[in-house]
């Protein structure tokens, strides 16, 4: 069950709460379905409950109390648990999602972006947002500015980009950045917004364009970026490279199993809860990524999809005199839906996913 999914099934437990006569409230359009926080359990948590104590005119935990039973029944719902003031906290099955798979393998790397979205490169002028991001001249700034349009664009807004000095003609030719104008005059029809992390401590040129582009990205705008050949280490220990090898492990199971005759087909896959969990919660981290314009928290969850991932591969091929089953063809579909979002998340950040390493 994918987090849209797990929203819908929420409302209508609300919904039915409402026909039943137990909560006098009119349904929320949307209700939003989030990893548990500190104190929480399970696989998702939703703050509806608080959301309708006021105009239901009843304590936040009794709405918890009389929407839990109609949550629990849902299916693929395995338990629901009620914790603090009124936080649902919902368990999911406990096998891989075949819908989930399904869906990130037919969209691709576009999974997770708007209906409605066009390429992150384009600007479409039908789109519902309209941003105009502006930076200073320096290398940060315009990297940091150029994905935000690439990640806003990839959830439908209409972006324009402007630097308010001058602009490196390598920063466009080493890292690939895309500026539309330095200054322009400014139109009432877009929210404006200024990227201003923290500045590079060293020019980061030197360490190439995936390498650069990452020591720039990946910490918080707020915090103070490390220029160094660290980015450059072929370890696990390295972030880059983690993702990436990731990446090009499960493009390797693919073409292995291509050699074994058999291919990756969705299915039931237990004990992958986590892996599951990061994957469904790609379209949220998205959209969050885009509303407060930081590419960091996108980096951040491609190192957790990755992490995740890794734990599942030793187990996607047969061993030995195995023969290939529908558990290795299930497998084998979800590392390759794995490795489909961690090379639509770096082609956001504007780094290559190589299929090998």
């Amino acid at each position: 069950m994918t987090p849209v999914e797990l929203s819908r099934t929420v409302l209508r437990a609300v919904r039915r709460a409402v026909d039943e006569g137990e909560l006098s409230v009119s349904v929320p359009e949307r209700v939003v379905v989030t990893v548990p926080g500190g104190g929480g359990c399970g696989d998702y948590a939703t703050n509806v409950a608080l959301q309708l104590a006021r105009p239901a005119g009843q304590p936040s935990l009794r709405v918890a109390e009389i929407l839990r039973p109609y949550l629990a029944g849902a299916d693929g719902v395995a338990d629901v648990v009620v914790t603090g003031p009124g936080f649902l906290n919902i368990s999911l099955g406990g096998s891989a999602p075949a819908g989930l798979v399904e869906e990130i393998l037919r969209d691709g790397p576009r999974y997770g972006y708007a209906p409605s979205a066009p390429s992150p490169s384009a600007e479409s002028r039908d789109a519902g947002e309209l941003v105009e991001l502006s930076c200073p001249g320096e290398v940060r700034a315009v990297v940091v500015m150029d994905t935000v349009a690439r990640i806003l664009r990839s959830q439908g807004a209409a972006v324009r980009t402007r630097c308010e000095g001058e602009i490196v003609p390598q920063w466009a030719d080493i890292l690939g950045v895309r500026v539309d104008e330095r200054s322009g005059q400014e139109q009432a029809a877009f929210s404006r917004y200024a990227v201003r992390p923290v500045p590079a401590p060293a020019d980061p040129l030197p360490l190439g364009r995936d390498a650069a582009r990452w020591a720039l990205l990946h910490p918080a705008g707020h915090d103070r970026p490390r220029i160094t050949d660290e980015h450059l280490v072929q370890r696990e220990s390295n972030p880059l490279f983690l993702v990436r090898y990731a990446h090009a492990r499960t493009r390797a199971l693919s073409r292995n199993a291509a050699d074994l005759g058999f291919t990756a087909e969705p299915g039931v896959v237990a004990g992958t809860r986590e892996l599951d969990i990061v994957l469904a919660d790609h379209p949220r981290v998205l959209a969050r990524a885009a509303a407060h314009r930081a590419p960091d928290r996108l980096a951040r969850h491609l190192v957790t999809v990755a992490d995740a991932v890794l734990a599942l591969l030793p187990a996607v091929l047969p061993l030995g005199a195995e023969k290939p089953a529908a558990a290795h063809r299930a497998r084998l579909a979800l590392a390759a839906a794995a490795g489909t979002v961690l090379a639509g998340g770096l082609s956001l950040l504007g780094i290559d996913a190589p299929d090998h390493l």
